[in-house]
């Protein structure tokens, strides 16, 4: 298989390189910094413009996972647009350039993330529910799917990946919670009681291999693990997997003080379940949240 991917360099992109160059995919990353690609995502080949594949060749696959970090810091108006650049206006342009292709790709994998329906509070979540309290983030994500989408009149099929906060032991979230929660200064976020999607990195690339090949699936797909949790309940449950108590909670205000609306991000939650993904039979490696953490925090399983 001969695929095309953005976002190559990132934490999801590299273990996607990983498991595809090791199967013996030819795997073609779009970075704006090519010359990283070669450390980053060993055995993909590099382009840093489109137009680099004319006459190459024709691809089979497009994942689309690009998109500056949402939550390296606060949402500022100049933050706001690189974050529409680096997804909007790049699905824009991967799409537009789709369209020039005489054999366009069978499928398009365009990332989104389970902050599509907003703060969804205490309701249940799932591929068919409509967008709940809206901010900047789910705003962002439905401008994403939108352009995505276009790619459907190419007789493209369109897989839209509404991604949770993703454990793994390279980066991430637990990056971040790590270092405290391992000095006993952790704790549950505002009250706690949000819910809190989440996937292990194992399962996120697993599935984004399994909706390659099923060929029946097309529209949103939720990536996230079937246990549903609140942030009380994770934030127990690291504590646990590290030996340390979990007893500074941070205040909401706290929070908003310092990051404005991007606290959403921590406040706000989704009680998402990954319905679609059940339905067409996927097989999680990582379903609950205390083996997913032993594994990423001890044994650092990706593939």
């Amino acid at each position: 298989m001969r695929i095309l991917l953005t976002g190559g360099t990132g934490l999801i992109g590299r273990a996607l390189c990983q498991k595809w160059v090791a199967q013996g995919h030819e795997v073609v990353v779009w970075s704006r910094q090519p010359s990283k690609v070669a450390a980053l995502c060993s055995g993909a080949v590099a382009i840093g413009q489109l137009h680099e594949l004319e006459g190459a060749g024709q691809l089979d696959a497009v994942i689309n996972l690009a998109g500056a970090p949402i939550a390296d810091r606060p949402w500022t108006q100049s933050r706001r647009e690189v974050l529409l650049q680096s997804r909007v206006q790049l699905t824009h342009t991967l799409v537009d350039w789709l369209a020039t292709l005489p054999h366009p790709p069978r499928v398009l994998i365009s990332g989104s993330a389970v902050g599509w329906y907003g703060d969804g509070q205490d309701a249940e979540l799932d591929e068919g529910s409509a967008p709940q309290k809206p901010d900047f983030g789910s705003t962002l994500c439905r401008s994403w799917e939108q352009e995505a989408l276009r790619a459907q009149s190419m007789g493209i099929r369109v897989v839209l990946l509404r991604t949770a906060a993703v454990l793994s032991s390279d980066g991430g979230m637990l990056a971040r919670l790590r270092l405290p929660f391992s000095l006993g200064l952790g704790g549950r976020l505002g009250s706690g009681r949000q819910w809190m999607p989440w996937i292990h990195l194992a399962d996120q690339v697993g599935l984004i291999d399994f909706l390659l090949h099923r060929e029946d699936c097309a529209g949103p797909v939720n990536a996230c693990a079937p246990q549903l949790l609140r942030n009380s309940e994770f934030t127990a449950a690291l504590a646990r997997a590290l030996h340390r108590p979990a007893i500074i909670p941070m205040p909401a205000w706290v929070l908003k003080l310092a990051l404005g609306e991007m606290s959403n991000l921590l406040l706000a939650g989704q009680r998402a379940q990954p319905r679609r993904a059940r339905e067409l039979g996927y097989s999680y490696r990582f379903a609950q949240i205390d083996a997913a953490l032993v594994d990423v925090l001890v044994f650092n399983c990706v593939s």
